[in-house]
């Protein structure tokens, strides 16, 4: 399964993965008007500072969003069935309709990935946007920090970017 992948090496802390997901997240899909939206549109991956050892810090940066876990322990503490492994992409997603706001999922993610969604009681988290063959945060990344392939390809090193 493809997921995600930040190379720190490259990653600027510029934040444009942020804004791409926060704008394909938003009812409108266009920058100049999701700025307006109520409620803003919430960006599902995040720029965190990191220093050598993985502590963080202000010396690095790498984008965290949700990692595809292979043993997800949110699926498994989710109350409701609401997270749950879709069958023919093997994505972790939440069906937000199931979601009752207790939070399992968000105590239990090791990333820290899992958020409130603006304005509800729901958890949210990436999705990978299916609709699209690359994300939009990967597309947006200027420095192509972030890539999307399967983990075999980076340990090959056969990447498209």
């Amino acid at each position: 399964m493809k997921k995600i992948y930040c190379q720190i090496n490259k990653c600027l802390s510029c934040h444009s993965c942020e804004i791409a997901c926060a704008i394909a997240h938003s009812k409108s899909k266009k920058l100049a008007t999701a700025i307006n939206e109520d409620p803003l549109p919430k960006q599902l991956i995040r720029v965190e500072y990191i220093d050598e050892s993985g502590e963080i810090c202000n010396k690095r940066s790498i984008a965290v969003q949700c990692r595809q876990c292979e043993d997800p322990r949110c699926l498994e503490a989710c109350i409701t069935g609401g997270i749950y492994m879709d069958k023919e992409s093997g994505r972790i997603m939440i069906e937000h309709e199931r979601c009752v706001g207790c939070w399992s999922c968000i105590m239990v993610c090791p990333f820290g990935v899992i958020v409130q969604y603006e304005g509800s009681s729901k958890a949210t988290k990436c999705d990978l946007c299916p609709s699209e063959e690359i994300p939009p945060c990967v597309r947006a990344c200027p420095t192509k920090a972030l890539i999307y392939c399967e983990k075999e390809e980076i340990k090959t090193g056969h990447l498209e970017y």
